[in-house]
């Protein structure tokens, strides 16, 4: 075989390169999400629909539609497409909220978060998220050194706020709000060389939940708004054992009885009525439960192993735009893990945060998947550059 021919073959290889690591590590945490999902989900899915399989039928539907499309984004002909697109995804970014304002909103659990298109649920919140790492990675490279400046810096940081607020004003989801904003803080972070800025954000931060504790430990609870019930159930969940406290302190009876080795898969006693939602936000307390602290252990260790894998393609990245694709992919699974899992312990105040891959959410699991298919187009595509 001539040289030529070598490097063809070469090539054809790496454009055809597929990141095996990274798909093996999302497909097993989305199989034991199913497993743990149905576990969890078959008593309450059995008394309210007649059919234990009905939480898991649902998320096994969206858990296949998103690998399909996370197989085709991910042999999308260049994911620098996205870059033309910077200014759309803000906007889109900004609009979905408005969905929950139109006729295809729908409420559930007292709260109007999702709409529903062709029949299919969809939570704008999600949308918004991955528009904006869209966004932020555009609206980054193309700055250059000059996010580095204090006012390239406030202003990207600015931008954020807009869809973040637009969020919480009008589906009234503050964790996903938050979350939004502190994408872009860690997307700026790898990108802005001067930490004073993080320590100022640092501070301001801790400084504003200092404000809001002392607040909710000061006022009276008559008024109060649910927010700050949530602080006060957070210090003191006992007190608030049949309110506010109720779901913690069940979570953290499920995390106590598990002991080392858990109790066995399919034996938790808190999902049987004592533990709400506890297929949503507190699943992983189940697997406490089920598991033990082996087996939670073990999923932490998988999501560190999914985003040295997400770092380990960033890093291979030789574009800017590429590279910050892949951060906030890398941002948003790590935050919502660390929330998830803080809110779980009660290390923070319980607000509605799932767990990637696991909990039960269909437009949640999309689009985590679309983010995964984009960092493996990242992946692929870096493999088949050539100096």
């Amino acid at each position: 075989m001539t040289d030529a021919q070598e490097r063809v073959r070469a090539r054809f290889k790496k454009t055809y390169y597929v990141n095996y690591g990274l798909i093996f590590i999302v497909l097993f945490l989305l199989v034991f999400g199913l497993i743990m999902l149905l576990s969890t989900s078959s008593y309450e899915a059995n008394l309210k629909y007649g059919n234990a399989w009905y939480f898991f039928n649902r998320q096994a539907g969206s858990t296949a539609f998103g690998l399909a499309v996370m197989l085709f984004i991910s042999f999308w002909p260049n994911y620098k497409i996205y870059k033309r697109f910077t200014i759309v995804a803000y906007a889109g970014a900004c609009a979905a909220p408005f969905l929950v304002k139109t006729s295809l909103a729908y409420s559930a659990n007292g709260a109007t978060r999702w709409v529903r298109i062709f029949g299919v649920s969809v939570q704008p919140a999600e949308v918004s998220k991955l528009l904006m790492i869209i966004f932020l990675a555009g609206f980054v490279s193309q700055l250059g050194k000059q996010v580095s400046t204090r006012r390239g810096f406030w202003i990207t940081l600015g931008m954020s706020v807009v869809p973040a607020f637009l969020v919480y004003s009008l589906t009234r989801n503050l964790s996903s709000a938050l979350i939004i904003v502190c994408i872009a803080v860690a997307m700026l972070f790898v990108s802005c060389p001067d930490y004073r800025r993080f320590i100022v954000l640092g501070a301001g931060t801790a400084g504003i939940a200092a404000l809001a504790i002392s607040y909710a430990v000061s006022s009276s609870t008559d008024s109060m708004n649910f927010r700050f019930m949530r602080i006060l159930a957070w210090l003191h969940p006992e007190q608030y054992a049949s309110g506010k406290g109720h779901q913690t302190i069940q979570a953290l009876y499920a995390i106590g009885s598990g002991g080392l080795f858990g109790k066995g898969l399919g034996e938790s006693m808190q999902k049987l009525g004592f533990l709400p939602e506890a297929q949503n936000d507190m699943i992983f307390s189940i697997i406490c439960e089920e598991l033990g602290l082996f087996g939670a252990i073990a999923i932490m260790i998988m999501f560190m192993l999914l985003i040295w894998r997400l770092k380990l393609v960033a890093d291979s990245t030789t574009d800017m735009f590429g590279a910050l694709l892949v951060i906030g992919v890398l941002a948003h699974v790590s935050i919502q893990v660390i929330l998830n899992i803080a809110v779980v312990t009660n290390t923070i105040p319980n607000t509605g945060i799932t767990l990637p891959f696991i909990s039960f959410g269909g437009s949640a699991v999309v689009m985590q998947l679309v983010e995964i298919g984009i960092a493996l187009n990242v992946s692929r595509i870096s493999s088949a550059e050539y100096e």
